[in-house]
C-alpha cells in the first residue's frame, strides 16, 4: 500500500514523500530486508536534504533509521557515521538532559562495544545513565536497561565482578517494574548466564540461560533473533560441559531462526558455523569441523 501511494505522490509534497519512504523503510526493516530498507531511508534523506538545512532536527530520526539498518547488516562503521550525524544535530537542538540524547548515546555506545572500543562505549553508557537517572524514577525499566548494557560491557572487558554487580542492579529494577515474563527479564538472566559461563561456572550459567529461554519463548515470536541468541548461548554451555548432542541441537535451533531473520552475509552466521566447528572438533570429527570452519570464513 505504501508503495502505491509513493508512486502517486506529488514529488513537490516532500514531507509526504519523506513519510512514505520512511514507512517503506520500516516495513522492509521489520521483514529483515535490510538493504531494501536502507534504500528507502536514503531516498527519504536525499529528499529531505533538498528542502532543509543539514543541521535541521528533522534529519536526526532519518540518520537514526539509517544507522539502525547498517547495524542490522553488521556494518558498524557506517552505523557509527550515521549515529554521529544524528548526535551532532541533537546536541545542537536539544537540552543536555533530553531523553533522546540518552537513547543516542546508548546506540553509539553499543556500536563502539561491537567495535571493541570499550572505553568509549563505557563513557557513552555512563552519560546515558546519568540522563536516565536525572529524568526518570529510580526503578524505571530504562534505568534497568542501562545497568544491563553496562553489565555486558564490563563482561567484555573481563571485569566479571562488575558485570555481576550491574546485572543484579538491572534485575532488581526489572523485578520491581515489569511483569514476570517480560523480555527484559530474560535479557537480565541471560547476562547472568553469560558472566557465569565466562567464569567457568557452567551449571550456574545453564540455570540462568534456561530462565531466559523460558521467558523468551513465552513472550517473543518464535523466529525472534533473541531466541536464536539464547539457543547459541545454551549450545556453548553444553559444549563446555561436553554434552555434544545437546550442543548441536541448540546450535541447529539457532541457525534455523537466523536463516529466517538475517541476510545471508550477516556476521552472526560466521559465529554459528564456528560453534558447529568447535563441537565437531571436540567430538574428534575433524572433516565435519573443517567444513563448518570453512563456512564461517566464507
Amino acid at each position: 500500500i505504501y508503495g502505491s501511494q509513493l508512486d502517486s505522490s506529488d514529488k513537490q509534497n516532500w514531507r509526504r514523500h519523506s513519510y512514505l519512504n520512511h514507512q517503506l523503510g520500516w516495513v522492509f526493516s521489520q521483514k529483515g530486508e535490510y538493504k531494501t530498507a536502507l534504500s528507502y531511508y536514503e531516498k527519504a534523506l536525499n529528499g529531505e536534504l533538498d528542502f532543509v538545512q543539514p543541521d535541521d532536527p528533522l534529519l536526526a530520526p532519518t540518520y537514526h533509521n539509517i544507522a539502525g539498518v547498517h547495524q542490522s547488516l553488521g556494518d558498524y562503521t557506517a552505523a557509527l557515521t550515521s549515529y554521529q550525524k544524528a548526535l551532532a544535530i541533537e546536541e545542537k537542538s536539544l537540552p543536555s538532559d533530553d531523553p533522546l540524547l540518552a537513547t543516542t548515546y546508548t546506540s553509539i555506545g553499543l556500536v563502539h562495544r561491537k567495535l571493541a572500543n570499550f572505553d568509549k562505549a563505557l563513557f557513552l553508557y555512563q552519560k546515558a545513565l546519568a540522563i536516565r537517572q536525572k529524568t526518570l524514577p529510580p526503578n524505571h525499566p530504562d534505568c534497568g536497561s542501562m545497568f544491563s548494557n553496562i553489565s555486558g560491557l564490563h563482561q567484555d572487558m573481563g571485569d566479571y565482578s562488575k558485570a555481576l554487580e550491574f546485572s543484579q542492579k538491572a534485575l532488581d529494577v526489572y523485578i520491581k517494574s515489569l511483569p514476570p515474563k517480560h523480555p527484559n527479564l530474560a535479557t537480565s538472566y541471560g547476562n547472568f548466564g553469560s558472566v557465569h559461563s565466562f567464569m567457568g561456572d557452567y551449571a550456574k550459567a545453564l540455570e540462568y540461560y534456561e530462565k531466559a529461554r523460558e521467558i523468551r519463548e513465552l513472550s517473543l515470536p518464535a523466529n525472534h533473533p533473541d531466541n536464536a541468541s539464547t539457543y547459541s548461548c545454551l549450545g556453548s554451555v553444553y559444549n563446555h560441559m561436553e554434552d555434544y548432542s545437546k550442543a548441536l541441537s541448540c546450535f541447529k535451533k539457532a541457525l534455523v531462526i537466523q536463516k529466517v531473520t538475517f541476510p545471508e552475509n550477516h556476521p552472526t552466521f560466521a559465529d554459528t558455523y564456528g560453534h558447529f566447528g568447535s563441537v565437531y572438533s571436540s567430538m574428534d570429527d575433524k572433516p565435519t569441523a573443517l567444513s563448518y570452519y570453512q563456512k564461517a570464513l566464507e
